[in-house]
């Protein structure tokens, strides 16, 4: 690693990671900070096939003595990263406002949530049990034991760049296996000090290994088409559906089960017993933070027809209040700039799938610059690429109802009540997050039971997650696997059944057991006089 001095501080030179190596191979890449793209954040270089197949074969032969470690010893490891990134958590958080621009209490709370993760598996790793299950025979004990599964191909996108690779990485390596990690090409500093710092907190080489670069034709194809050479055992990817779909083809023709933590179009209702000052924050809150560049983003809120006007008035005077700018800078932003260009060109055509699906454009006005200003914004908007928090009244059937824009837009709906608000709320593809304001308890019932999704809030925002708590969706937001918490063990283990033989000779289930054998019955109503009893 070597750094460079830049307009913000300095910029790191770094390679990929391989085997506890700095490994550079391949064309250089830059990253620049998207709030100001004369600062430059990184140089990194794009992994070839073959510098993807050599870090899965060093995963492969550091999984042999890290998968016999004794997980309380694994999990030593994990209370000390713990440790050095609660240590390094402002540093860390700084990084990440000026690498991907994110707000630095965004950033914070983004650390902490690979610090719970990383606190939360440490003392798994003295609770990884397995069973010890009855025998039907004598003399025989019969046994379950978690055993890990191998090397794991990992794919992370850069807008969660520490949280969401802690979910797949920390339980990884805790229950004994090794990966080979792609992170997102917008967050390779923030990735590599990541990787450094597990390593400084005794994570042995050849456990973790990065290598870097794009995702099509580059770093992230090569992972995953190196499934079809039977040298992965597992894969976990975050980002979009289409990309999902592709890596569940690949894994399902090698018998590999992928996790896949996908996209959404996320529903948020608002009744009319609703506490509506509450709801419109947590509308508000669920449409921008992070400038809307999150998977559990609001994408659809749905109001209850008496309230409707109250409602849109009142959130749009909120989402007016909205500020907009460089996070490096102030810090009194709601959200900054777009990570990179494709996010941005991807939400700027949803402003004409809107007009052509005769959607009503209430606020926003695409991109914020100079001839095109934002009142409310901070710093130089030609400097990066740069939002206007956007309002629609839009309806079931509209392309930006159904599809997931990933920017700082959210669509109101009107619903005539509870059920047509439900409706409305499973019209898309999706199935992650969801949420409902109201006070009526049985209301709040039936949005449970009646959602389609795999997370829901109740007088909550539809964004945030806690470490302990399962994480994914259905349909198409996901496979059904799921991150966080214990839940997620399931997927980077399987169960080993063992049955022990004591008796010294062959004992044969079902064919020797000695059930017990029925009595004769006896005729109770007899006995006792009942034959003749009239009801």
């Amino acid at each position: 690693m070597n750094t460079l001095k830049s307009k913000y501080g300095n910029a790191l030179e770094i390679g990929h990671l391989i085997g506890g190596e700095e490994v550079f191979e391949g064309r250089v890449l830059e990253r620049h900070n998207p709030s100001d793209r004369e600062d430059l954040t990184a140089r990194f270089p794009e992994a070839s096939k073959e510098t993807v197949r050599r870090a899965v074969q060093v995963a492969r032969k550091a999984f042999e003595e890290w998968s016999r470690t004794p997980a309380p010893v694994r999990g030593s490891v994990l209370m000390n990263f713990a440790s050095v990134l609660a240590r390094e958590k402002e540093t860390l958080s700084r990084l990440m406002v000026r690498e991907i621009g994110k707000t630095l209490k965004e950033a914070r709370g983004d650390v902490q949530e690979a610090i719970d993760t990383a606190v939360f598996f440490a003392s798994e790793g003295r609770r990884l049990y397995g069973q010890t299950v009855p025998s039907e025979m004598a003399n025989k004990e019969l046994f379950t034991f978690r055993r890990p599964l191998g090397v794991a191909g990992m794919i992370t996108a850069g807008n969660f760049p520490i949280a969401v690779p802690s979910w797949k990485i920390i339980p990884a390596v805790l229950t004994g296996n090794t990966v080979v990690w792609k992170p997102s090409e917008d967050s390779p500093a923030l990735s590599y000090v990541f990787v450094k710092l597990f390593e400084e907190a005794g994570l042995p080489p050849g456990v973790v290994n990065v290598v870097f670069g794009a995702g099509k034709d580059s770093a992230g194809q090569w992972l995953i088409e190196l499934m079809d050479e039977g040298l992965l055992n597992k894969f976990a990817f975050t980002g979009s559906t289409a990309v999902g779909r592709q890596i569940g083809e690949v894994a399902g023709r090698n018998l590999i089960r992928p996790t896949l933590e996908l996209g959404g179009k996320n529903p948020l209702i608002v009744l009319a017993d609703a506490d509506l000052e509450l709801a419109v924050e947590g509308a508000w809150w669920s449409a921008f933070a992070t400038g809307g560049q999150r998977c559990t983003s609001a994408g659809n809120v749905i109001v209850e027809e008496p309230i409707y006007e109250e409602f849109k008035r009142r959130f749009l005077e909120k989402t007016e209040s909205t500020v907009v700018g460089n996070p490096l800078l102030y810090d009194d932003l709601t959200y900054g700039p777009f990570m990179n260009e494709r996010l941005f060109q991807r939400w700027s055509e949803h402003y004409q799938w809107g007009e052509q699906d005769g959607a009503k454009l209430l606020l926003g006005s695409g991109r914020i610059t100079s001839s095109n200003p934002y009142p409310r914004f901070r710093g130089d908007p030609d400097a990066g690429i740069f939002g206007t928090p956007t309002v629609w009244e839009a309806a079931p059937g509209m392309r930006q109802f159904e599809q997931e824009i990933f920017g700082p837009t959210i669509n109101l709906v009107k619903a005539k009540d509870l059920e047509q608000a439900l409706e409305y709320a499973n019209a898309h593809p999706y199935g992650l997050s969801s949420a409902i304001y109201t006070n009526h308890r049985h209301s709040a019932y039936r949005f449970k039971v009646g959602i389609k999704a795999g997370m829901s809030s109740i007088n909550n925002s539809t964004v945030g997650a806690e470490a302990h708590l399962p994480f994914g969706g259905i349909r198409g937001s996901g496979n059904g696997t799921r991150e966080s918490g214990v839940w997620v063990i399931e997927e980077y283990t399987y169960w080993h059944a063992v049955n022990e033989e004591y008796s010294g000779r062959l004992q044969l289930a079902q064919m020797d057991t000695a059930y017990a054998q029925a009595r004769e019955a006896t005729d109770w109503a007899r006995l006792l006089g009942l034959q003749e009893v009239v009801r």
